[in-house]
């Protein structure tokens, strides 16, 4: 194509790079004005060259049981966690033995409404939990029983 030319859909083929300058892209180029001069680090090794079936003669002649199971790798140990608490993945949430672990029901009061409550204390029961769904508050109410029982 002589120079001065373009293409009929309006492209220069010399400007045309095929990659987007900064602004017209999202990807993060970690400071680089040009992005002709972001850089590509190549692995350390080539990928999957001494895997099964890299070869035609491999893939055409298939892996058999004993081989695919000779590459399995066993699952790791689970984590024990550091001993604090029922997570393993954080830096350890306590457990805390005022909170109970059964959920309790809808609470009502404790008269059913029926008289005009003049204690200085609140009084409910356990009404049972409800069939729908409990909002989150209600889902955030446990039971914790009494010690000296």
């Amino acid at each position: 194509m002589q120079p001065g030319i373009h293409r009929t859909d309006g492209t220069d083929p010399e400007e045309a790079s095929g990659l987007l300058e900064a602004e017209d892209t999202l990807d993060d180029l970690r400071g680089v004005r040009d992005v002709l001069d972001t850089g590509w680090s190549p692995p350390e090794r080539p990928w999957a060259v001494d895997d099964w079936g890299t070869t035609e003669a491999e893939e055409s002649a298939g892996e058999s049981l004993d081989g695919r199971l000779a590459r399995e790798l066993p699952d790791g140990a689970a984590d024990e966690g550091d001993g604090l608490g029922d997570t393993t993945d954080t830096d350890g949430e306590l457990l805390d033995d005022e909170v109970g672990d059964e959920r309790a029901g809808r609470l009502v009061d404790a008269d059913d409404g029926g008289t005009e409550d003049r204690d200085d204390e609140l009084w409910a029961r356990d009404a049972g939990i409800d069939g729908a769904a409990a909002s989150a508050e209600e889902a955030a109410v446990h039971v914790v029983r009494d010690r000296d029982r």
